[in-house]
């Protein structure tokens, strides 16, 4: 296996492989938009899990730039995101702190992977745990213009907690994981 991801490293230009993981990845992170349930006014996806896993695998370049490609695919009408809206209106909708809050917590989880921490579970579930902050910042931030402040907290973030701090930890397991795949111990 490793072997053939090698030739397939030295066949392939480094932009060109860099390019196909980033459209990749923000399939990835279309795909996790569509798995929800329907909170309102915003709904529990699977983004949390792959922009936190994103990150952690590819790194704060690779992550952010999927997160971008992932936004701007959805600002032009692609529906990458939850439900079936999309286009620039889909940003001045409940959803659009958290949207923001996403492209801060990939720089923020891939720098700490780029420092090596995907070496260390613990730091590195630390470092999403943060991530996870950032989206709730952002996201409640914007949502209280909504809402309220009251209301943002109520429906924007405490229902949420305890599903994020399981996609956290296993976004940080799934790294881990991979981490050891690659480097072929178990």
């Amino acid at each position: 296996m490793e072997k053939s991801a090698s030739l397939i490293r030295a066949a392939v230009p480094p932009a060109v492989l860099g390019l196909v993981t980033v459209v990749l990845a923000s399939i990835v992170l279309a795909l996790s938009a569509k798995i929800e349930l329907p909170f309102w006014p915003v709904p529990m996806t699977l983004e949390t899990l792959a922009v936190l896993a994103l990150a952690g695998l590819l790194g704060a370049r690779l992550a952010g730039l999927a997160v971008l490609l992932w936004l701007a695919e959805g600002t032009v009408g692609l529906p990458v995101f939850a439900g079936a809206a999309a286009g620039p209106v889909y940003f001045l909708g409940p959803t659009a702190g958290y949207l923001a809050g996403f492209l801060f917590a990939a720089f923020l989880v891939g720098r700490a992977a780029d420092r090596g921490l995907r070496a260390r579970p613990l730091l590195l579930f630390a470092s999403m745990l943060v991530g996870v902050a950032l989206i709730y910042a952002a996201g409640v931030v914007d949502l209280a213009r909504l809402l309220g402040w009251a209301g943002a907290v109520r429906l924007g973030l405490l229902p949420f907690i305890p599903a994020d701090l399981t996609k956290a930890a296993l976004a940080a397991a799934l790294v881990t994981a991979a981490g050891r795949l690659r480097l072929g111990r178990s």
